[in-house]
Order: structure tokens, then C-alpha cells, then sequence
């Protein structure tokens, strides 16, 4: 694991954590939303719920049979992003949802819950441009369609993504998830928000290093 952390850029690694809390922050809002999340997270969560687990404790479990693809099939990908990401995600998530139960409740009306899912795209879209941006290391999940897309070159990266999505939000609904607005709006909505932040502050910010 040495091998992988070493050396790594420490604004970087900074812009990395921050990303992940944000990311973390994000998926919290979606859950609060209860109109579906981001298709990886609401399978995830569907599938924890299925076996008595929690939410944290399975994606750990979920991330470390992806993190053997990865190793095996995509190497390069990995990072200290990809065990941050692996590791902590689930339970930044799960702080945050807890205390928006305590601070506010769960929504009851339409118009509520449409404004959070609103909210946690921008959150989510945030955290995915300072996460990935930061160029650290890829989340297991994550590195999925970066593989496939180097095994069939010819299909471009959007439609690689869409099917992994595609297929978690499937399992998802399978499991006794919530498969609604909230995965709809994060599987086809979140990439031109992401490429917004990336050209307007990620980039910037990670270009002011350069010019010091």
C-alpha cells in the first residue's frame, strides 16, 4: 500500500479528503430526500438493508471486492483516493444523514424533497469534481467503467458508465430500494455539474500550485 500513497501532492490529498466529505455529504442528502440516491450508494444501501447490515460496515465489504478487480485489471487507477474513498465514504455519509434527521427530520412534502434532491446534486457534483479532479486515486466503483472503457475503446466512457449505473440501479430496485427522482437526476444529471465545478474552481484551484 506504500507504494501508493507515497509522494502524493499534499494539496492534492487535501483537495481529495475535502471532496470526499463533500461527496459523503452529498449521498447523505439524497437519502434524506427518500427519492433515491446516486445508483452505486442506493444499492449499496439496499443491499445492506437486505442483509442486516449497516450502510457504512457493507460498503466496506462491497468496495474491497471491487478494490480485487481493480487491482487486478486497472492497477494505475489506484490511489490514496481510492482507500479514502473505499473506506471512510460510508460512514461521512452516515454522520451527515444523522444529523439532518436530528437538525430537521424527514421531509414530508413533494416540493421539500424535490429542493433536497436539488441540493444534493450541487453537493454531490462538488465533491466528484474536487475528488476526482484531484487525480489521487480512483474509487473502486469508479474505476469500473475507466476499465471497461480500455478494454473496448470504442464504446466512449458515458455509455461504460451508464451501464455499471444502469445495472446497480437494477439491483437496486431488486433489493427493495428507492429507485426515483434522486437516481434519475444523479445517473444522467451530475456530469455536466461536475464538468461546471472542474472548469470553474476545481481546475483553477489546482492550477494556482503551478504558478507559485
Amino acid at each position: 500500500m506504500r507504494g501508493y500513497i507515497h509522494n502524493v501532492d499534499k494539496k492534492r490529498l487535501l483537495i481529495m479528503i475535502i471532496g470526499n466529505v463533500f461527496l459523503g455529504m452529498g449521498i447523505s442528502i439524497f437519502k434524506l430526500s427518500g427519492m433515491g440516491n446516486d445508483p452505486f450508494s442506493g444499492m449499496a444501501m439496499a443491499l445492506a438493508e437486505s442483509v442486516g447490515i449497516t450502510y457504512a460496515n457493507f460498503l466496506i465489504l462491497l468496495n474491497l471486492l471491487l478494490f480485487v478487480i481493480e487491482f487486478i485489471t486497472g492497477r494505475k487507477f489506484i490511489g490514496v483516493g481510492t482507500f479514502v474513498n473505499a473506506i471512510l465514504l460510508g460512514y461521512i455519509a452516515t454522520f451527515f444523514h444523522n444529523n439532518w434527521l436530528s437538525l430537521f427530520g424527514e421531509p414530508h412534502l413533494l416540493w421539500q424533497r424535490v429542493v433536497i434532491v436539488a441540493i444534493g446534486v450541487v453537493v454531490c457534483s462538488f465533491g466528484v469534481s474536487l475528488y476526482q479532479t484531484s487525480k489521487v486515486g480512483v474509487a473502486p466503483y469508479d474505476s469500473l467503467s475507466l476499465i471497461m472503457r480500455e478494454n473496448f475503446p470504442k464504446i466512449s466512457y458515458f455509455w461504460h458508465r451508464m451501464f455499471t449505473d444502469a445495472l446497480c440501479a437494477l439491483i437496486c430496485f431488486l433489493a427493495g430500494g428507492i429507485v426515483g427522482l434522486g437516481t434519475l437526476v444523479s445517473a444522467l444529471g451530475l456530469g455536466p455539474i461536475i464538468h461546471f465545478f472542474d472548469v470553474n474552481f476545481t481546475e483553477k484551484l489546482l492550477a494556482k500550485r503551478r504558478t507559485n
